[in-house]
């Protein structure tokens, strides 16, 4: 069990220099480096400035007036030219945009080509699954209106998403209407039934004028929206899977309509109006369950944006008022009362109390706080009135920063389906001119109308099979099976990333409080000294009977579960950051913190090597005390909080599975090595910050040098960041709303044993994906040749075409056989 300490280091405000990073080309030697540090470090405004010739990085440390022309232009002078992507800007402006009507990863690539191209941008970075893009810029000057100008040039909206320091968020995507497809099913049904017929050898074909009328509003109203995308792939010369549809529909489509008008005199010739039509509506369909996703992609920041409190009590002058959050700065005096949400992060000038920063830092127990200490904006100050000195507002508080750490770790793409994508691009064209020579070729070779028909039915055969929507189905059926029979199982899989991505995990990360224990601390020992048991717990409970503290719980539950009398106090009083007084049955008793005992003057002496042995478990230790004369102590207590009875199973499943396991959490040194001691976990890192805690998740994806990916299983707002960078979060249904949102997968019986469970089922989810993909192609390289070759019909390529599209969601069916391992 390896093991690693993480000091929670505070959040330091921005330098006032700019630091830079770009790559470095035409390098060749040491003296290439030493040359092109002397260039950058003569410039003027320039600090500092470093070459690394192994990676061909510089780094530069410079006042703000410099640009990154000016870099770009002494790199230039001295012979050498800055990389095409200018790396990465430390201190660099950012953006972010909304981005609307993107349909594939063709259109996100597009996107990210226009920003890149606008001047003054580093990097560019557009997510399709949250509609959004994340530009990192040189210089603000001006940028929003390029910016937008550039994504509209290309063919999309855009729009600014507000400041997370202001507090505002991105507004929820709305759901995509329903109706479509309800109507396209219901035009399409009609004439897709004749086919059931036909296998019954019934003859229930509707007259070729009724077939048109059903198939032109799928075809032209609801299926407009792939004649757009794909006409806007076609300006930029590309193409993408609405392309697809809309060809492969069009060329049934105007085939029937064809066939209508010249062979309608002289019966009924075979139309093929239904392939048209429910291939737009299936794929509609999956536009629809892929928009219903996305609607649940901004509600992690939305929650994290509500734990800020929108007003703060300011002090100035000695006159106490509440002014908006956005009023308060650096240095200003915030008047925080008990009960009330910390508004800024800052210094305690005045007061003690105990806050629960149980939301931020994921410790469980309220930490006692004092003058000289420093709070959390977002901790909830549990008892006394504090006055705090502001240290950080806005986007520089520890609150926003997280929120900009879920909202960049969230910038994810699903590998497979840019892969389908991107195929798509090259599949297009090449159908298309595979239809192009396949018409030549049959209409040259003879002569009279009939070789050109027949020429045309061969090349609409060759775009008929090539529909794309066994491509398009592949991923989303296998998704949408895996999907289901998880949530039969208790586990929620939010997104398809997740489902793509966790067959390869190799490491899953866990926090301790409340994902591998209960997240309610207990008495877990009661040690008297010179009374009874009884009495010790009875007088206890009796000075906490009132009390809301999760520790007085703790110990009132244990009276109420024993059975045991509970006397009347009196007098009872809570000593901030201390513990309690009271008098009962005559005795003026103190309950508390060793730092209360000790100022009481209580000699612990009695109990100094099992309170050692207590804390080295990560047990908080308190103790009974009278001190109604000479100081007294009665009795040691100690809370603790207990393993839940499925982690060990959870471990060792995993572990079966190959995954090693670790333990990331903000609870302390001696509570964290005992859990990891109990279970089996092999790596542990103790007192870990929100902020630090991504950093470890970016440590342990390091050690994997085969590909492998990491997850991160927690259950609290402070495990959002970490939940969002890992490859893959997993979230207890028992913790927060904000760390469901922040996980791709949500187990929704706050049981770790499902942990391995969802691995599985992302593994075998995968494997369907794959022999989806593989069919889907399989079908189109050997049904185009033969089409092409005139050894297939349109008829049949439709019927093939269908096959295929029947055979993937059959074999994605197939998941629903699955059964976890921990029912």
């Amino acid at each position: 069990m390896s093991v690693s300490h993480t000091l929670p280091a505070p959040l330091a405000p921005a330098s006032a220099l700019k630091e830079w990073r770009f790559p470095v080309e035409g390098m060749t030697c040491g003296s290439c480096v030493a040359r092109v540090e002397k260039a950058l470090a003569a410039t003027p405004g320039v600090e500092e400035a470093s070459v690394n010739f192994a990676t061909e990085q510089a780094s530069v440390k410079a006042g703000r007036e410099v640009t990154l022309d000016m870099l770009k232009a002494a790199v230039e002078k001295a012979g050498y030219a800055v990389g095409s992507t200018a790396g990465s800007a430390v201190g660099e402006t950012s953006l972010r945009l909304k981005i609307g009507d993107m349909t594939c990863a063709s259109c996100v690539a597009r996107v990210e080509k226009a920003l890149k191209q606008v001047p003054g941008v580093l990097s560019a970075e557009v997510n399709l699954a949250t509609e959004t893009a994340e530009i990192t810029l040189a210089s603000d000057a001006a940028a929003l209106p390029r910016l937008i100008a550039a994504v509209e040039k290309a063919g999309y909206r855009a729009e600014a998403i507000p400041d997370v320091a202001t507090g505002a968020s991105p507004s929820t995507p709305s759901g995509a209407p329903w109706w479509p497809i309800a109507v396209a099913a219901a035009l399409s049904a009609p004439l897709a039934l004749p086919m059931v017929g036909m296998l019954f050898g019934k003859e229930w074909m509707l007259d070729g004028w009724i077939q048109w009328l059903l198939a032109t509003p799928v075809q032209f109203w609801l299926g407009a929206r792939f004649y757009k995308a794909g006409w806007k792939a076609v300006r930029a010369g590309a193409g993408n899977m609405d392309l697809l549809v809309a060809v492969g529909t069009s060329a049934a489509y105007g085939l029937s309509v064809y066939l209508l008008l010249r062979h309608g005199e002289h019966g009924m010739p075979h139309l093929y109006f239904e392939a048209s039509a429910v291939v737009i509506t299936l794929v509609l369909l999956g536009k629809w369950l892929e928009a219903r996703a996305k609607r649940q992609t901004t509600e992690a920041i939305r929650a994290l944006n509500a734990l800020r409190p929108e007003t703060a009590r300011l002090r100035r002058d000695g006159v106490d008022r509440d002014v908006p959050i956005g009023e308060v700065q650096v240095g200003d005096q915030v008047v925080v009362r008990p009960g009330e949400r910390i508004a800024v992060d800052g210094e305690i000038l005045e007061g003690a109390t105990e806050v629960d920063e149980s939301l931020i830092t994921g410790e469980s127990l309220p930490v006692s706080k004092q003058a000289g200490d420093h709070v959390t904006g977002g901790a909830v100050n549990a008892e006394g009135l504090i006055l705090v000195r502001t240290t950080a507002v806005g986007a520089e508080s520890t609150l926003a920063r997280i929120v900009r750490m879920v909202e960049s770790a969230q910038a994810k793409k699903a590998p497979i389906q840019r892969l389908v994508d991107q195929v798509s691009a090259v599949f297009v064209p090449v159908v298309i001119g595979l239809a192009l020579v396949t018409l030549l070729g049959w209409g040259l070779a003879g002569s009279g109308e009939g070789h050109w028909e027949t020429a045309i039915l061969n090349a609409v055969a060759v775009l008929v099979i090539a529909c794309p929507c066994a491509l398009g189905l592949a991923t989303p059926t296998a998704i949408m099976a895996g999907t289901g029979v998880a949530a039969r199982h208790g586990i929620l899989i939010k997104d398809a990333e997740a489902l793509e991505v966790a067959h390869q995990v190799k490491i899953v990360a866990f926090d301790k409080t409340g994902t591998l224990t209960e997240g309610k601390p207990e008495l877990v020992a009661l040690e008297p000294a010179g009374i009874s048991r009884d009495a010790a717990l009875g007088w206890t409970a009796a000075i906490q009977a009132g009390s809301e503290h999760p520790l007085a719980k703790a110990v009132t539950q244990l009276a109420v579960k024993e059975e045991l009398g509970v006397p009347a106090a009196s007098q009872v009083r809570a000593v901030a950051g201390r513990g309690m007084s009271a008098v009962v049955e005559g005795h003026e008793l103190r309950l508390g913190s060793p730092r209360f005992m000790q100022e009481l003057g209580v000699d612990l002496g009695a109990f100094a090597v099992r309170a050692q042995a207590l804390e080295a478990e990560g047990r908080t230790v308190s103790y009974l005390a009278d001190v109604t004369s000479a100081p007294q102590l009665l009795a040691l207590l100690a809370f603790g909080d207990t393993v839940k009875a499925s982690a060990a199973t959870a471990v060792t499943s995993l572990h079966a599975l190959g995954i090693r396991t670790a333990l990331v959490t903000g609870d302390n040194q001696g509570s964290a090595e005992a859990v990891a001691r109990q279970l089996g976990i092999d790596i542990v890192h103790f007192q870990v910050l929100p902020e630090n805690k991504a950093a470890i998740i970016g440590q342990l994806k390091a050690q994997l040098k085969d590909g492998g990916r990491v997850a991160m299983v927690g259950d609290g707002i402070n495990d959002a960041p970490a939940l969002a960078s890992a490859d893959v979060g997993i979230a207890m249904s028992t913790g927060t709303d904000v760390a469901m949102q922040a996980a791709g997968i949500t187990l929704m019986r706050g049981d770790p044993a499902l942990v391995a469970d969802a691995i599985d089922i992302s593994r075998r989810t995968y494997a369907k994906i794959r022999q989806n993909l593989f069919w889907a192609f399989f079908y189109n390289a050997v049904g185009i040749p033969l089409a092409a070759f005139g050894m297939l019909s349109p008829v049949i390529a439709g019927a093939a075409m269908a096959f295929s599209s029947f055979s993937v969601v059959m074999n994605a069916l197939l998941l629903r056989r699955w059964k976890g391992s921990s029912k």
